[in-house]
């Protein structure tokens, strides 16, 4: 029996040029109940027989917050090589999928072999609430964002999630224009700090969180990061040739 962990990757504020649809990678979020994933979905047990099969299984039971299951492994030559493929999937998730990145702390299994298979008895730990996760909205741009803005605030909600459909190279310097407009609008004073994060940490992007009322601790975490970032980038700058 084998116990390994995977911790979730930080946020970052890099920006990455390109254009691209949130539905150009197959992630299969849409059929939760599919007969291709389930080996027993009463006992919370989904298999798998590839990599994108195992991304799939997990951004089920994420979308379900899930916090254990098991995946059975099926195709793989030995023990090595399926939970390999685990641990990259397990990575791609946490790294590279709006919901994994937004939403999942850490993934732990252990490893079971099987007669005809290898069995990982998964544990999924979350930085949110399933209550915060259904509470997630839609926009198909970045022009939506204002209006979701104004009816948050004038709901009183302290934050605003939003699932986009679509994202560009330039949506970041958008999401920032929007966001000064409701600002100038509502005249929000200068003092009072939102804060805008966006999951996965590079583009393109499928989740942005507002945080309208951030706690003192959230604020220099997040100016933490903007140091950071800031730093980095000089680096690379000094660096380049």
């Amino acid at each position: 029996m084998k116990v390994y962990r995977l911790a979730a990757a930080g946020l970052a504020l890099g920006l990455l040029t390109g254009c691209a649809s949130l539905l150009e990678r197959s992630y299969t979020t849409s059929e939760p109940h599919s007969s291709k994933f389930w080996e027993s979905e009463a006992a919370a047990t989904l298999r798998a027989e590839n990599r994108q099969d195992m991304v799939n299984d997990l951004l089920i039971l994420i979308g379900q917050h899930t916090e254990t299951a098991s995946l059975r492994l099926y195709n793989f030559p030995d023990e090595q090589t399926a939970l390999e493929e685990l641990e990259k999937a397990a990575q791609e998730v946490q790294q590279e999928t709006p919901l994994g990145a937004y939403a999942v702390e850490y993934i732990t299994y252990i490893s079971q072999p099987q007669r005809s298979c290898f069995e990982a008895d998964l544990q999924i730990g979350y930085r949110r609430t399933a209550e915060q996760m259904q509470t997630i909205v839609s926009a198909s741009s970045v022009s939506a964002l204002g209006d979701l803005l104004e009816a948050a605030l004038d709901g009183g909600r302290t934050e605003l999630v939003v699932r986009m459909g679509y994202w560009q190279a330039d949506s970041r310097e958008k999401v920032a224009q929007e966001v000064q407009q409701v600002r100038q609008e509502r005249g929000t004073r200068e003092e009072a700090v939102w804060i805008v994060h966006y999951y996965p940490e590079t583009d393109p992007v499928g989740i942005i969180e507002f945080l309208l009322k951030p706690t003192e601790e959230e604020i220099q975490v997040y100016q933490a990061e903007q140091v950071s970032a800031a730093q980095s980038e000089a680096s690379s700058t000094e660096q380049a040739p």
